[in-house]
């Protein structure tokens, strides 16, 4: 029987004197005179548990096997660690190798490793230092989320991964048949039957749960769901991946303000959460990565965040006297430029921007009286730019028909989005916010292919 031991934090906590059974793999072994120091790690901790081993203590197999990147189970007493930042180290009496590992070719030997580098072995990645740290947050955000919404009463929502709808217009989509390529029925124009498809129609990967979950906001009042969407387009850039994860909450009875009045709260409430959870990995990144990043994170959690239209944003731009890379005219929709700098050198702190143009928003986006612009509102962070995207929902199903057809999409793809107005129709706002995206703005990272286990970008599903 396979005893599972005890986790290498709890074990860091551990009373002097105390017999444990420590699991984890070898991140470095060194070894001096009539003794050898492996430093063990089983994922629980940013801090390795330091094992003291005496010469001839345990067999001489077992100890050729304990290598770099080897599995082991370690029996032994906790004793008091004269080496700093470490209260205990394990006086190992027992050894027992699940898995060896060949040091010659065993890859993460300690030294540097480039992030490419490490791409490409994703599979192995999670022992270092730094993805340890990236997945500890990324755990310890997922449960941040979910505890927000449940303590506010708001009901969780498994919105679908396959659907017929485009929540965004924006056509870059994954498709989803099982049609033989090599052999695509015809109908009598020549365009492909999809009658003949597994849906009897033309199916994608989604980009959005938004549109599903309007639907359970405007019976269950407040929800949200939490999953994974797509976007085909073909983008090669540190801030894009074509699979990540979104949140989006979806409230009945809520305006503009509501919605950004829990856009804020959630933010401060998920940063300051995974700051409480994951100290060390977060010192981590604030010294190794970027050594702003625990400065920005308290700035948003201590701030009231500042409110400004769009209008009046464009105009800040404009006097800045600045040379943008993106020329800055109303209408334009904001790079991230422009929102660093509104963040980082105007106001100091995030900062919330409202009704922007409507030719620039999307067509589910209520609009305002002045028939220009739309109830939409970005959240702007500093370092990193925008992190929420929301808006007050187009709720008048003769407006919502109107922006369908001005914007030719197909109209009955989206009956039962337009039905839901027709029948007891009500105010209601959301937001989407990536999950990925306040991944990078936690950690410090620079390449979201580094806050995702395995990402998905074009031309690579590895892993």
């Amino acid at each position: 029987m396979i005893h599972q031991g005890e986790y290498i934090r709890d074990i860091l906590r551990g009373e002097v004197g105390k017999t444990v059974h420590a699991h984890g793999w070898v991140k470095t072994r060194r070894d001096s005179k009539g003794v050898s120091f492996v430093q063990l790690n089983d994922g629980s901790s940013f801090q390795d548990l330091q094992v003291v081993i005496e010469e001839g203590a345990l067999p001489e197999e077992a100890m050729k096997q304990t290598t770099t990147g080897a599995c082991v189970r370690v029996t032994g007493e906790l004793v008091a660690s004269p080496a700093a930042g470490q209260a205990v180290e394990l006086k190992a009496k027992e050894i027992l190798v699940y898995g060896g590992a060949d040091p010659a070719t065993y890859p993460l030997q300690k030294k540097g490793h480039t992030m490419e580098f490490l791409r490409d072995i994703a599979h192995l990645r999670t022992r270092s230092n730094t993805f340890g740290a990236v997945f500890r947050v990324r755990n310890a955000l997922a449960h941040a989320i979910h505890n927000f919404y449940r303590e506010r009463g708001f009901v969780y929502v498994h919105t679908p991964i396959i659907t017929a709808s485009d929540c965004e217009g924006a056509g870059a989509m994954f498709g989803v048949t099982t049609l033989d390529m090599m052999n695509l029925p015809r109908n009598d124009s020549g365009a492909v039957d999809y009658s003949k498809d597994f849906f009897g129609k033309p199916a994608y990967l989604t980009v959005s749960g938004q549109l599903n979950v309007e639907i359970f906001a405007l019976s269950f009042t407040n929800v949200y769901t939490f999953g994974p969407t797509f976007r085909a387009e073909n983008s090669n850039t540190p801030r894009h991946l074509s699979e990540f994860w979104m949140i989006e909450p979806e409230m009945a009875f809520c305006d503009l303000e509501g919605d950004m009045e829990l856009a804020e709260a959630f933010l401060k409430y998920i940063i300051k959460y995974v700051m409480e959870a994951c100290p060390d990995d977060l010192e981590f990144f604030n010294k190794r990565i970027d050594n702003t990043v625990l400065a920005t994170l308290s700035q948003v959690v201590e701030n009231n965040f500042e409110h400004v239209t769009y209008t009046e944003a464009i105009r800040l731009l404009e006097k800045s006297n600045r040379t943008w890379e993106f020329p800055v005219f109303w209408g334009a929709d904001m790079q991230s430029e422009h929102e660093r700098y509104l963040t980082e050198e105007v106001f100091k702190k995030p900062v919330i921007v409202t009704d922007y143009p409507k030719e620039i928003k999307a067509f589910y986006m209520r609009a305002n009286d002045d028939g220009k612009t739309v109830r939409a509102m970005d959240v702007l962070a500093p370092r990193i730019g925008e992190i929420i995207g929301g808006s007050q929902r187009e709720e008048r199903y003769d407006v919502l028909l109107d922006k369908i057809r001005k914007q030719e999409l197909n109209e009955e793809a989206y009956w039962w989005y337009l039905e839901l107005r027709k029948y007891g129709s009500a105010p209601h706002a959301g937001f989407g916010l990536g999950f990925e995206r306040v991944m990078l703005y936690l950690t410090g990272m620079k390449n979201i292919r580094d806050v995702i286990p395995f990402p998905r970008t074009p031309g690579s599903a590895d892993f």
